[in-house]
Order: structure tokens, then sequence, then C-alpha cells
């Protein structure tokens, strides 16, 4: 497959993923329940960062959508994230390992707040227990979006995530703004069950008059709709956009575009390593699809393949060596005699 010039642009959280190896009681001794997602304030960020000096420790890019710009950026889409950073010791980690990714960096950084970051604690079992500060991510504004940027895009990718602040939504109408006047596809996953509850009719408001393409797991689906049947929320979210998108979990997936749905199979184990991140990388499978001007059938299932694919293993990106993989075999058209 020839190499797109197809241009996608993100605005998301940037949150640093500080990896740290401990001991079943070290969970005991910081009163964290294990395998548990907990959101933070600075102080009990400040004591994590203190314990995880004293142990082994690895970081890498976090954040819904720059999972999905990071993966688009290893398969050779030309990409850019915009967010918020702090000016400190993560976001100087976060911007170096963006350009290693090769991901255009827009973040803004800032004195008031540090960098966001999650600190994840793996037991010698493998699981994982999250905590997450969402630091500089809250201040985000209008004034952050780079308008030239937006408007040369041919994709714009935010999350429901991004509906956490005042600043956040102004940011992002901004862009949607931009996006308009120039014609740029708006890609929305929603991402968070919680946002759907909170925003609800703000969301069903955004996917009819201002995205093209809405991605939603079940549970994001059933909230929106008030109804249970992930086939028949795929119904109902394609009458308000071009095209939508409900991820069924082990089931696969169902895609309505311009009122006809399909049916896409799941492309994974049945029982998955770790399932973070397969939502994003699922939007980037498919966003990869669009950008090459494939068929909607054919985004979807290369969406459902890299999906499958990154639940094989731990964490929310491809490394090097599997993406150039993946790549190779997406040039060839693999996806085409499944």
């Amino acid at each position: 497959m020839k190499q797109t010039e197809k241009r996608v642009y993100g605005i998301g959280n940037p949150l640093i993923d500080i990896i740290v190896s401990v001991e079943e009681q070290d969970l005991v001794d910081l009163g964290i329940h294990k395998g548990t997602m907990a959101l933070i304030g600075e102080e009990r960020m400040k004591e994590l960062l203190a314990f995880s000096k004293t142990k082994e420790t690895s970081f890498s890019c976090g954040g819904s959508c720059p999972n999905t710009i990071i993966a688009l950026a290893s398969l050779g889409i030309e990409t850019t994230l915009a967010g918020k950073i702090g000016n400190d010791e993560n976001g100087e980690i976060y911007e170096k390992k963006l350009k290693t990714l090769q991901v255009k960096d827009e973040l803004v950084r800032t004195d008031k707040q540090p960098t966001g970051s999650t600190v994840i604690l793996v037991t010698p079992d493998s699981e994982r227990s999250m905590n997450t500060f969402l630091g500089a991510n809250r201040l985000f504004d209008e004034n952050d979006v780079n308008t030239e940027t937006v408007g040369q895009a041919d994709f714009f990718h935010f999350t429901g995530y991004m509906w956490d602040t005042e600043s956040q939504q102004r940011s992002i109408r901004k862009a949607l703004a931009i996006s308009k006047e120039n014609n740029t596809t708006v890609s929305f996953d929603i991402a968070d069950p919680f946002a759907v509850g909170r925003y609800r009719e703000t969301f069903l408001s955004l996917i009819k008059n201002q995205c093209n393409i809405v991605y939603a797991n079940r549970e994001e689906a059933r909230i929106l709709f008030d109804n249970y049947d992930p086939y028949e929320c795929c119904r109902s979210m394609g009458k308000l956009c071009e095209t939508a998108i409900v991820k069924n979990g082990k089931k696969g997936s169902y895609v309505c575009h311009n009122g006809l749905i399909h049916t896409i199979p799941v492309k994974g184990p049945v029982i998955p390593v770790d399932t973070t991140g397969a939502g994003d990388v699922y939007a980037a499978g498919f966003l990869y699809g669009q950008c090459h001007n494939l068929s909607i059938e054919d985004s979807a299932l290369i969406a459902s393949i890299l999906a499958g694919q990154i639940i094989t293993q731990r964490g929310a990106q491809f490394s090097t060596e599997q993406a150039k993989v993946l790549r190779e075999m997406l040039d060839s058209g693999f996806w085409c005699d499944l």
C-alpha cells in the first residue's frame, strides 16, 4: 500500500505512564486495593512518585487520544498531538518519547500544574493497580489550539475525556469550528461511560451536529441510548452521524455507515492478556483505513485486527518491531483474504 499523505490531528490528555514493579506487601503498605484504578490528587501523586524512585520503573506515553495518535504514527500516518503538560521532568520525558515515536508535538507547557501521570503498580502475578493524576491536562484551553494545524488536517480526533473541564470543552469546540470550516473529518471516541452519564445530552448533540465518525463501547452506547442491545444502539447512533461504531467486546463490533450496518468479527484471543488501550487502537485501525481511502468494512476489519493484536501483550502501544511487522502486513493487503 502506498504511503498516504493524509494527516490526523488529535487533542487529548497526555499522561506519562510510570510502570513500577512492586511486591504484594507494597500495596498493603500504600493502602492500595489491588487491581483497581483510582483518580488521585497532587499530594498522593507526590507520595507515589517518591515511592517509585525506590523501585524498578519504566516510562511510556499514555492517555486515550495519545494512544490512538501514537498507533497511527507507528503505522506511517502523519500525526499531531495537542495537549497540556507541566514544566517538569515528566513533561520532558513525554516530549522526548513523542519525538522518538515520530509524532508531531503541539503540547503546551504550564507552571500551574505538573504533568498528568498514571502510576501503574505491577505485582509479580502481573496484576496492575492504576493511580491517575490528571494535572496539567485539565488546563488545556482554546488559546492552546493551533488553528493552522487543525485546518490542514484531514481528520480531527478527540475523546470524551476532554469534556472534564470547561477550558477543555472550549478547546474542543474551537477545533470543531475550524474542522467545519475546512471540511475536516471529525472522529469522536466517547471513551468514558462516566462522561456519558454526566454529559449525555451534550454528547448526543455533538454526535448529531459535529461528528462524522463516532466510536462507543456497548456500555457507553447503552447509557447514550438507554438500550442494552448494541446492534440497536449502533442503528440509533447511525441516524445521528455518517459512521457509527459500537464495540461489543468478544462478540466483535457493529459499524453503521449511511444507514447500512456491518457486523465485524473479533480478531484476537478469547482470553486477552491486557485490554488496556484496545479501544484506542481500534480507533487507530479504523482511521488508518480511512486515511488510505479503504472501504468502511475494510477499515473496521483492520481496526478489529489491530485491537486483537494489542490485547495479546501488556500495555497500550506496539513496540517498534511489532509496528514494523504490522505495517508490512497492512501494506500487503492481507486482510482481504480473511
